[in-house]
């Protein structure tokens, strides 16, 4: 049989059979290595390929290689590089493909094994290709779907902390071979990596500071705290619409009683008394709306030494909107780094906020009263006047 070089033609065939394989025959444990995987290989395989200015043959090797890299995964998990490249092999000899180039095809996959070794300029770029979402944006989605894979296959099952662990070692360890991923993705790629630190660190934090409970703090505190806080900020909101109400419906009740009533003052002045008694309860009512609703702001600053003895309540900004970001920093660690002024801190901002309630549905309630009153009130000496009349 006559051999051939990988030409466009023979492109649309590999893709087809490899998507195919992919699609139909893969488990469904795979989250990660899907089609959408190779795809995105393919891809990044091309526009890289292109900024390393590669010829048209060693384009069409590198995109087969790109749709053949995976396909192994349908037969085996770990070591299925070899299975992709006995799938290909079959594949290409079967189209009659020239031994050189299914040699380099052969290569371009074996050198997607991790830790990678790339031999050729288009192994370099497949590689490349293949580990380019270290420096794409979507990098912790695409990781989350790698970890629950580990998982569903068997292979490893990791917490968040230990894969987040593995893989900032898989940062360190790897760096890109072709000059367009060094230039173009390692800054995002850098970026990947002190997010994923900072995660790790936070972890680090919340795991420690869990190991250092006492029996008597369980899950169901913290859903104490959080439903509590919840309720109440739910009943504050409530009591300020209810402010809002009063204030609206006084206001034009005042605007339309001055714009009414007070022009029939020389006609009927016996309607003067009623009129004042009406717009004065409207405008107490408005007086105690208004009172219930106004913000109490503290001074916003505090010294170490309250911090030490654990006076301030630092979940309220009113008591750390003045301070430096460093002081607030140091002030914050201090907290949460110790369980005892944590949940002391969660207690007192409960209380405040309770305390805040009551006063605001004291004079709301004050408000309701006197507008009532002043409903009943007002209509008496109004049928008062006008039966006299």
């Amino acid at each position: 049989m006559e051999t051939m070089r990988i030409n466009s033609e023979l492109l649309k065939e590999i893709e087809k059979y490899a998507s195919g394989l992919i699609i139909k025959e893969s488990s469904e444990n795979l989250t990660y290595h899907t089609i959408e995987h190779t795809r995105r290989v393919v891809k990044n395989a091309g526009i890289i390929g292109a900024k390393e200015n590669l010829n048209e043959d060693e384009m069409n090797i590198l995109l087969a290689s790109a749709w053949f890299h995976d396909t192994g995964y349908i037969r085996k998990y770990q070591g299925h590089e070899a299975e992709s490249v006995a799938i290909a092999m079959d594949f290409l000899k079967l189209k009659g493909v020239d031994e050189e180039i299914r040699g380099l095809v052969s290569k371009c996959i074996m050198a997607t094994t991790f830790p990678q070794q790339p031999t050729n300029k288009i192994a370099e770029v497949l590689c490349d290709a293949d580990m380019m979402h270290l420096g794409m944006g979507d990098y912790f989605e695409l990781a989350e779907k790698l970890r629950q894979e580990f998982a569903n296959s068997g292979v490893r099952k990791l917490k968040k902390l230990e894969f987040e662990k593995e893989s900032a070692l898989v940062f360190k360890n790897h760096s890109y071979y072709t000059n367009y991923c060094r230039g173009e993705a390692s800054k995002i790629k850098e970026e990947n990596l002190k997010r994923l630190q900072d995660s790790i660190r936070t972890r680090q934090l919340k795991k420690k500071g869990a190991s250092g409970r006492s029996g008597k703090y369980s899950r169901g505190v913290d859903s104490m705290f959080k439903l509590t806080a919840r309720n109440q900020i739910n009943l504050s909101s409530i009591a300020d619409n209810k402010s809002n109400i009063l204030i609206s419906l006084n206001g034009i009740i005042i605007s339309l009683g001055l714009a009414g009533l007070t022009s029939k003052f020389k006609e009927e002045p016996a309607i003067i008394l009623p009129t004042v008694i009406f717009i004065a309860f409207s405008l107490t009512t408005i007086i105690l709306a208004i009172l219930s609703t106004r913000p109490h702001i503290s001074s916003g600053k505090f010294t170490r030494d309250d911090i030490k003895q654990k006076k301030v309540n630092m979940l309220f900004f009113g008591n750390f909107y003045n301070m430096k970001l460093d002081e607030y920093e140091w002030a914050i660690r201090e907290m949460i780094n110790d369980d005892k002024y944590l949940y002391s801190t969660m207690a007192k901002d409960q209380y405040s906020l309770g305390k805040v309630l009551a006063k605001k549905y004291k004079l709301l309630r004050w408000a309701y009263n006197v507008f009532m009153v002043g409903i009943v009130v007002s209509v008496i000496a109004f049928l008062l006047v006008f039966l006299k009349l």
